[in-house]
């Protein structure tokens, strides 16, 4: 037993001086408290034209902040949707993969009189429905998926923002 006892006691030392140095250490959620709240960019955004741009916009602005300063960056979004077969297959299943793409054009416009271009950036999202044969539920459906691919668009464009405007 007198073995065991040194290899014990470099145990309780070791387990003990590892709580002490993770109790140093902290956790935060990166999409909440202060650092998003850090990720502020004061912008001005142009008027949304359709529901697809007003996702779009609501998401930004959300994320990135709003302005109503007159020399704050002017966001511009425009927003195509298209609706495509997802895969080529000879099949008799009447539910059939569809594929809902949504373009966006972003363009930054300084309104600052620095002279600086424009910025301008084009972004696409998928997202994936079935068509089943009823007119009421593959309308829905194909509305729904356009909204979810607005929301990965804003999601990717938020990083592209992001891209071109860091110092």
């Amino acid at each position: 037993m007198s073995l065991f006892r040194p290899s014990r006691i470099a145990l309780i030392a070791l387990s003990l001086s590892g709580g002490v140095a993770l109790s140093a250490c902290s956790f935060q959620p990166v999409h909440s408290g202060r650092l998003a709240e850090a990720a502020q960019m004061q912008l001005a955004y142009a008027a949304p034209n359709t529901r697809l741009e007003q996702i779009v916009y609501q998401e930004l602005s959300f994320r990135l902040g709003t302005s109503a300063r007159p020399d704050a960056p002017l966001v511009s979004i425009s927003v195509r949707p298209e609706t495509a077969v997802a895969f080529r297959s000879q099949t008799a299943n009447p539910h059939k993969l569809h594929e809902a793409r949504v373009t966006g054009d972003l363009v930054i416009t300084y309104r600052d009189n620095s002279g600086r271009a424009p910025v301008r950036v084009t972004r696409t999202a998928t997202a994936q429905f079935n068509r089943s044969g009823q007119v009421l539920a593959e309308q829905a459906a194909e509305l729904e998926a356009q909204e979810r691919a607005a929301k990965a668009l804003a999601e990717s464009l938020r990083l592209a923002i992001y891209a071109a405007l860091a110092p």
